[in-house]
């Protein structure tokens, strides 16, 4: 493996209040993420590296729409969430601020501490064990593959903006 990450782990039905604490939300993003989990994981925020993945159980982001649950993940470096299931709210704002969601039915084999391996050339990514065994993920489409790469929708536009490439393709914003 060339690039490996370590595993953090939490269970079922993370909401996202515990990612971005509502006591914290009048605060900027670098405030939010300072508590993001505190309440599991009193932690993480404190200890969490750069290229460092959530590995969670099903439901991952119910709760309130609020797009700072996913972004206290990116502003703390985290590289990607796996977990069986997500929110359907939060799964669209991750990828609109650059977090990469991995749907893995088999997520909870994964260990705290263990180092994995993220593949994503292709629309279906695969974990990769420290031992070779892979993980599957679903699919994920092209485009928020695309967003995850430029950090974000924002960025994204920004960036087709600078090239012109938005003055060529109107109707293509993805």
């Amino acid at each position: 493996m060339t690039h490996t990450h370590r595993i953090w782990k939490v269970g079922h039905d993370v909401d996202t209040d515990q990612l971005a604490p509502g006591a914290y939300m009048k605060f900027g993003i670098d405030e939010i993420a300072r508590h993001c989990l505190q309440g599991l994981r009193p932690d993480f925020a404190a200890q969490v590296r750069p290229g460092d993945v959530l590995a969670a159980g099903g439901n991952f982001g119910i709760g309130s729409s609020r797009e700072q649950a996913a972004a206290a993940l990116v502003a703390l470096g985290v590289h990607a969430v796996v977990a069986p299931s997500y929110s359907g709210l939060y799964f669209r704002n991750a990828f609109n601020v650059g977090l990469l969601l991995l749907t893995c039915p088999r997520a909870g084999e994964l260990e705290e501490n263990e180092q994995i391996a993220v593949a994503t050339e292709q629309d279906a990514p695969v974990v990769v064990r420290a031992d070779g065994t892979r993980l599957a993920c679903e699919p994920i489409p092209g485009f928020l593959l695309d967003m995850v790469r430029a950090g974000g929708l924002l960025n994204q536009l920004k960036h087709r903006l600078a090239t012109g490439e938005l003055a060529r393709h109107p109707m293509k914003a993805s």
